[in-house]
């Protein structure tokens, strides 16, 4: 590697004004998240291990977005009702997630964009404004599951009120300015710490509950129940958004430009295949995690006929004396409190890339976290007050829904920016990548639809 190329490893990436791009109505120079873009060096020499090694990290904090507070709940909720059943949609989700992330990182390094700056970028303004006020809704969406769960968290582990605790979360702009003060190394380092925590806590309470892992492996197959079954459809499509969300998509075609991969195409083609396997990775891990909240909520709570249980209160109640051990609510408690930190964390950085990128205007993280922050505290505060615990639940699952109504406002401009030859060049999307990508969006499509025409008709 020459010394030019050495230099490009240590400079931030931007945007170059090039005229392989016709395809772009205007053209930017400095990323989302400047002051972090291209600040870790990878390694253009050497081993494929050691090159991978510089790109890991930006794939598990998508991974924190699969597997949210909200996503517990719409988990715990469909293995408590339907047994294992739901475990193909967990599955699906995933392998959905997979291939769209893979755009994420094709257009975040092909193009120099994250998907809000292309939104901007590419669309009249008329449509600029609308995405930007469905992006900040799916934030929104999901803050307010994270204010629960935390809250909960808060609750079950330290006896907080719930009032309480969702005020408290507000507190966590603090943890989060003091990962950026350290450098963004260190929250990769933050997340992935607290995913291991969440892993160990889910591994022992799964062996306790010993689960028919005859019954699991045949959860895996898909059933028409999930269509013709509107409850259970309701369910299906909460798990979807809970697992394929709109802000992964934001939030992952900008971390891949936190590394300096260089300008030349051979660069960017290894930068992208290394942030696919990076992602690829880590959704997989998510999946486990996710499959594992199912299962343990079908191997207690459904073996026994509580298919009413909802709450997160209520699995860390019923915990103990269905497994048979006083340690299973406090691993159940510590994990969810986990999730509700790694989220606090991908909230705030989807949430200043969808604003720096749709209307670009660069906001203090700490005030951009606030505002959020308060957007989600207001609605689950009034919740909390007035319903209680019972409230919450509802409101965590309906939160999952709205996230899988915003999907195809996120999911088909990706699909259609990666696809153009024109926007693209060199990096565009193979034909198969686009085919698969276009039916998932077909799918999601049709699935909100169906939810919609179901709940319209009654």
């Amino acid at each position: 590697m020459d010394s030019k190329s050495d230099n490009a490893r240590r400079r931030p990436a931007a945007i170059p004004m090039t005229a392989d791009m016709p395809g772009w109505r205007r053209f930017r120079r400095e990323p989302s998240l400047a002051n972090i873009a291209g600040s870790i060096r990878t390694h253009g020499r050497g081993p494929m291990w050691r090159k991978l090694i510089a790109f890991l990290g930006p794939g598990y904090l998508v991974a924190v977005g699969y597997m949210d507070p909200g996503n517990w709940a719409t988990s715990l909720a469909g293995g408590a009702r339907f047994g294992y059943a739901l475990l193909s949609v967990a599955l699906l989700s995933n392998v959905m997630a997979v291939i769209l992330q893979a755009l994420c990182s094709r257009l975040g390094v092909g193009a120099g964009r994250d998907l809000a700056q292309a939104c901007r970028d590419a669309f009249p303004r008329i449509m600029v404004g609308p995405l930007w006020l469905l992006a900040e809704i799916a934030i929104a969406a999901t803050d307010l599951a994270e204010v629960i769960g935390t809250a909960i968290g808060l609750n079950l582990l330290f006896g907080i009120p719930l009032e309480l605790g969702v005020i408290i979360t507000a507190a966590d702009v603090f943890l989060v300015l003091a990962m950026q003060a350290l450098g963004f190394r260190w929250i990769e380092a933050f997340v992935v710490a607290m995913l291991a925590v969440i892993a160990a806590c889910f591994a022992v309470q799964i062996a306790l509950a010993d689960p028919d892992w005859g019954a699991v492996i045949r959860g895996f197959a898909p059933t028409t129940d999930i269509i013709a079954k509107r409850d259970m459809l309701y369910l299906a499509l909460g798990i979807l958004g809970a697992t394929v969300m709109p802000h992964n998509l934001y939030l992952h075609s900008g971390l891949v430009q936190t590394r300096a991969y260089g300008d030349s195409v051979e660069e960017k083609h290894e930068a992208i295949r290394l942030a696919t396997i990076d992602s690829t990775l880590a959704l997989s891990f998510a999946l486990i995690i996710n499959a594992s909240i199912l299962i343990l909520a079908a191997a207690t709570f459904n073996r026994v006929g509580r298919t009413d249980v909802t709450e997160l209160e209520q699995v860390h109640g019923f915990l103990a004396p269905l497994l048979g051990s006083t340690m299973a609510p406090t691993l159940f408690a510590i994990s969810l409190l986990c999730c509700g930190l790694n989220s606090t964390i991908t909230a705030t950085l989807s949430g200043q890339i969808v604003m720096e990128g749709f209307i670009d205007i660069r906001l203090a993280p700490w005030l951009r976290r606030l505002v959020t922050r308060a957007i989600a505290i207001i609605p689950a505060a009034l919740v909390t007050i007035w319903f209680g615990s019972r409230g919450t639940a509802q409101l965590l699952i309906l939160s999952q829904v709205i996230l899988s109504l915003q999907l195809p406002f996120a999911v088909i401009p990706l699909v259609m920016f990666t696809a153009s030859r024109a926007k693209m060049g060199v990096f565009v999307a193979p034909r198969w990548l686009t085919a698969a990508a276009s039916l998932i969006a077909a799918v999601i499509v049709a699935l909100n639809v169906k939810l919609v025409f179901d709940f319209v008709m009654g």
